[in-house]
């Protein structure tokens, strides 16, 4: 998809403001699908204008100059409303723009508009936000997934060429899996969360969602690199993609509680690689079964800590009619904050209050250390990448509401990957009943070209047969 549009924008086939026009047109009519809070055409044409006046020139573009994207709500854009799809924060226009727009805002990369989203990114399935649920352009009348809905919306239906959300627990790679797209979990700290609006701040990453693994890997290398602004951006140099055939590991624990269609795409995707001549590894994770908890203890305690701000003093409205101080908050953050919101803030101070610090808290870390060194030590010692799927199940059908069942099996396969800070890809594999099935690759830290390499490799293998190709939308 990038790689086309540069191309028509290089051969003076269309005019960047002719191709911001017909996305802004079809978003318009395609109103259903609920992917964006808000729209920015302004901002939108000004950039188009100004790669227009370099193609006048006959000036070079580059990669993503003149490419119409989207950009999660949670991320700040200074002048332009950032919600991050709450009540809390409605009408909010921060001061400052992110790291990753101003350095697509250099590119003169065209920014359509914020992408819907679950409130503060606390969601599986996009329903806890404001507005309602993004819908998925393969089944409207299912989820597109969460946190990083509207964006995967939005890329699945052609109404945005490629998106960025924020990946906490899987928000982009569950969302790409449900909506037959690519979606990167950068290595923690590969790229910079200045600007991004914390939900779990030792979790929290800001990904790509595209669709295809080129395209990918195009926009990561726009976004990647270091920052000072941020204490957790780091100077590291990324391992070149392998020459050698893959050791591709398996682990049976990913697979307990998979939908049979989602493990025999899995397995199908294994005989793929294994056609191309790598080696299958298979390993076991017995530590996997601890990795929600102690996501949801880490992810809450984090978020109790970093919403504190939203008190009607510092952020947010205040309160119309309250009593003393304490009185006045609680009001504000019982009336515009949301239940899911409401929920994860009330566990998380539970779990850091006194007495219960040490039984929690302190044995979430600790847990944390033991799954790092088994995911990132042994397990990923062993091969260059494990194999999973991205969610046992295909998108769940709004309204339908989450069981704990449904609320395990959404998250299982992708939290372990924030609480080690590896980097991971979603892949589209297979379709069960018309819904995409994604697999998802993990490596070790900086190996993020190595998993977008490997997936390039299965879209050519397959002829790219499971990459979403819907009508509606803009087509090029």
């Amino acid at each position: 998809m990038i790689g086309t549009i540069h191309a028509l924008l290089t051969g003076k086939k269309l005019s960047a403001t002719e191709l911001t026009r017909s996305y802004l047109d079809a978003i318009d009519r395609e109103r259903e699908l609920n992917c964006y809070i808000s729209l920015t055409p302004e901002v939108a044409l000004k950039s188009a204008e100004a790669v227009d006046l370099k193609l006048a020139r006959s000036e070079p573009l580059q990669a993503l100059e003149g490419v119409p994207f989207a950009l999660k709500d949670n991320i700040s854009t200074s002048g332009l409303l950032t919600t991050c799809a709450s009540n809390m924060l409605e009408g909010y226009i921060p001061a400052y723009d992110a790291f990753v727009w101003e350095r697509l805002k250099a590119q003169n990369a065209v920014l359509l508009g914020k992408a819907n989203m679950d409130e503060f990114a606390m969601g599986s399935t996009c329903e806890t936000s404001r507005i309602g649920a993004a819908r998925n352009p393969h089944r409207r009348d299912y989820v597109a997934g969460g946190s990083s809905g509207g964006s995967a919306s939005a890329v699945a239906g052609n109404l945005a060429a490629y998106s960025l959300g924020s990946d906490t627990g899987g928000s982009v790679r569950q969302p790409a899996s449900f909506c037959g797209l690519t979606g990167l979990k950068p290595t923690y700290g590969a790229v910079s969360r200045y600007g991004l609006i914390a939900y779990a701040s030792s979790l929290d990453q800001i990904g790509v969602i595209t669709q295809n693994a080129e395209d990918c890997g195009t926009v990561f290398s726009a976004i990647a690199g270091f920052d000072e602004r941020d204490m957790t951006s780091k100077k590291a140099a990324f391992a070149a993609p392998l020459e050698r055939p893959l050791r591709i590991g398996i682990a049976h624990e990913f697979l307990d509680g998979a939908s049979p269609d989602v493990e025999k795409a899995i397995n199908e995707a294994l005989k793929i690689y294994e056609k191309t001549g790598c080696e299958i590894v298979p390993v076991t994770f017995p530590l996997l079964k601890y990795a929600l908890p102690v996501y949801y203890i880490l992810a809450c305690a984090e978020a109790s800590s970093n919403l504190g701000r939203y008190d009607g003093l510092r952020y947010g409205p205040s309160a119309e009619h309250y009593g003393d101080l304490d009185d006045g908050i609680s009001k504000i953050r019982s009336e515009r904050f949301g239940a899911e919101v409401q929920r994860r803030i009330l566990l998380g101070t539970y779990v850091l209050s006194s007495g219960y610090f040490d039984a929690y808290y302190k044995k979430a870390q600790n847990l944390k250390a033991a799954i790092t060194s088994q995911l990132a030590g042994d397990i990923l010692g062993s091969c260059d990448m494990l194999l999973t799927p991205t969610v046992p199940t295909t998108a769940l059908k709004i309204g339908a509401g989450l069981s704990p069942v449904e609320t395990y099996l959404t998250d299982i396969c992708t939290v372990t990957v924030n609480i080690t800070g590896l980097p991971a890809l979603s892949v589209p594999c297979g379709f069960s009943n018309g819904l995409p099935i994604g697999m998802q690759l993990i490596g070790s830290p900086w190996r993020d070209y190595q998993l977008l390499d490997a997936a390039a490799k299965f879209e050519r293998e397959t002829d790219g047969a499971f990459l979403t190709r819907l009508d509606g939308g803009v087509r090029l």
